[in-house]
């Protein structure tokens, strides 16, 4: 049978192929550090499982409105409004099968064939083959390690052509780790408002997940609210990856837009899972709070570690729950075997087979001279990786 030419333009996620490779070794007895999914490790709060056990108990298993449960786009616009001050009303509320749902409905709506599309690297996997899919073109802005990973308004402003429609960006970024700064967001904000043919999609997914200051959305800035739609979900804040549930707030003309793509391919999401993300959003954070210190110990535990390893390039993230080194020292060396690691790609799996370390090749995340490193998994599993992480880059040659 011929397959369609998008399926030949995208690739596989690196994230998903690594954590596959990593768990096939594991079935052979290695003890392998998965090092390359980011999963919090945290089981999901209790309250928020009781709210689907009674959902459960009193029967909503009936499919619910596109767009989600009154009450729980109730609970996100609260939310938007009292966190993070984005006023998006209930019905410029879309909820998805997670947050990277929510992104592709988003790309859906906005982009055309031969649209550009502004993407900042190093960026989440997923952006650039989701704007292939639509016909897009992604536009990539390099971030740079001396720049903490991230891009400047003159930067934004050179990469701007007449074929901009879009820009997509991650703050706390996956996979740097890197915050943007209200500051550091004025300024891009003052190009955008030289260009209002420019929507933007901020993804907040890794908003609690925040070591320095208070999270600050985009949307926030004067004449921002109108173009801007604010991804976001539980995954990460709530230890909820598998419950699957994400949502956006964007202007109302988009939300209809997102509804309407949404109700004609999956149709709503899981109302098990919305009932759960009623009590997430408007119960106890103690939980999450607690994750992210948690976080923040393990985050100072590779610091540490890494920092003890000779060749590799740090930055000191503020937040999310990754490093992502500059290898390139190590590019062009021999492995013990007389194999040449010739790049990022060739590093990470030499650590995998040699060393039993999962990590992923920053060339899923457009910079092709370094790695991914995900610190959510316990202590002494950071503190053994580390080891084996060093013992493995110092034997190459």
């Amino acid at each position: 049978m011929k397959l369609a030419k998008r399926v030949h333009a995208i690739n596989e996620p690196q994230t998903i192929a690594m954590a596959k490779k990593a768990r096939e070794l594991a079935a052979q007895g290695h003890q392998v550090i998965n090092l390359s999914l980011g999963e919090p490790d945290f089981s999901t709060p209790a309250h928020i499982k009781d709210a689907a056990i009674s959902a459960i108990q009193n029967n909503f298993s009936y499919y619910t409105p596109v767009a989600g449960i009154p009450d729980l786009r109730e609970a996100i616009s609260a939310k938007f409004k009292n966190q993070n001050g984005l006023n998006y009303a209930p019905d410029q509320i879309v909820v998805s099968t997670g947050a990277k749902h929510a992104i592709m409905n988003a790309i859906m709506a906005l982009v055309d064939e031969g649209d550009e599309v502004l993407i900042p690297t190093p960026y989440w996997v997923s952006y650039s083959e989701m704007v292939k899919l639509m016909g897009g073109i992604p536009v990539f802005i390099p971030g740079t390690l001396e720049n903490d990973y991230k891009i400047t308004a003159q930067q934004l402003e050179a990469a701007i052509s007449p074929k901009s429609r879009l820009f997509i960006f991650s703050s706390p970024c996956n996979p740097t780790g890197s915050v943007f700064s209200a500051e550091e967001l004025g300024a891009l904000v003052e190009v955008f408002q030289k260009h209002p043919e420019i929507a933007i999609i901020s993804d907040e997914i890794y908003e609690f997940i925040n070591y320095k200051s208070k999270h600050v959305s985009i949307g926030t800035f004067p004449g921002m609210l109108e173009r801007t739609i604010t991804i976001n979900g539980l995954s990460k804040g709530f230890a909820m990856t598998g419950w699957r549930l994400g949502y956006l707030g964007a202007p109302k003309e988009i939300a209809i837009a997102c509804e309407k793509i949404q109700g004609q391919y999956t149709s709503a999401t899981s109302g098990i899972s919305q009932k759960a993300a009623v009590a997430a959003l408007t119960g106890d954070l103690g939980p999450s709070h607690e994750m992210v210190k948690a976080f923040a110990r393990r985050k100072e535990i590779m610091l540490e570690g890494l920092s003890a390893i000779s060749g590799l390039k740090l930055n000191n993230p503020d937040g999310a729950f990754y490093f992502f080194p500059d290898i390139s020292h190590f590019l062009g060396k021999l492995t013990p075997e007389g194999k040449r690691i010739e790049t990022a790609t060739d590093l990470c799996m030499y650590l995998l087979h040699s060393v039993y370390v999962s990590t992923v090749t920053g060339e899923a995340f457009g910079a092709n001279n370094c790695i991914r490193l995900s610190y959510a998994t316990s202590d002494e599993l950071l503190k053994e990786a580390c080891v084996r992480l060093k013992k493995g880059l110092e034997a190459l040659t």
